[in-house]
């Protein structure tokens, strides 16, 4: 998605161009004032619309909120599934997901943060259920096939499994994202990151 600054003209777009323009606003307005100040007619400065094209796109604050997490949700999943083509190997396929995760994490920060935070989002809209749905979808069938289940409810060992991984690569986003593992990783950049997190995801995958 393509960041639209403040001098776009709203002459020039169309339907869809002007849809896309908010949301790329709302996230670098998420970006400098975090979901506290987080406001339409900032967006619509940003976007260099009227103070009116919000609402009348996404009605409101939630509104615009939850269209951003709904996207996040569906570029989690198009990073999952890209890292994971072309691998059949269970354990291998997890792996990759994992790093999908947090590659979507690192690119799309603010994205990142507000999917996985329900204040200020509307949770019952059906868009926003339903990109999340097939996001945890992804990391249930990876799931699924590691640990040999069939098509039923997983079993609670195998529940555990999902959570205990879907909770270690989030917590890992969240703690890179942060700055945390600077100090365990002694300042060691990107390298360093990605080596510590290949370590995390083959003790999750030594079964």
């Amino acid at each position: 998605m393509e960041q639209q600054g403040s001098t776009a003209h709203k002459a020039g777009y169309h339907h869809g161009d002007l849809r896309a323009a908010l949301l790329a606003a709302a996230e670098l307005v998420l970006a400098e004032r975090g979901v506290e100040g987080f406001t339409l007619r900032e967006c619509a400065r940003r976007a260099g619309v009227s103070h009116a094209a919000p609402a009348h796109h996404f009605g409101d604050v939630a509104g615009l909120l939850t269209a951003v997490a709904a996207l996040g949700f569906e570029t989690l999943t198009l990073f999952m599934r890209r890292a994971r083509a072309g691998i059949d190997e269970p354990e291998a396929r997890l792996r990759a997901i994992g790093r999908g995760y947090v590659t979507f994490a690192r690119q799309y920060p603010e994205r990142f943060r507000l999917t996985f935070n329900r204040h200020r989002l509307n949770i019952a809209d059906p868009a926003l259920r339903a990109a999340g749905q097939e996001a945890f979808a992804e990391l249930e069938t990876a799931i699924r096939l590691v640990t040999k289940a069939g098509d039923g409810p997983l079993e609670r060992d195998q529940l555990d499994v999902l959570l205990q991984t879907w909770s270690v690569v989030h917590g890992y986003a969240h703690l890179l994202l942060a700055g945390q593992l600077d100090g365990p990783l002694k300042g060691g950049g990107e390298a360093a990151a990605d080596a510590a997190l290949e370590g995390v995801l083959a003790r999750l995958t030594a079964r």
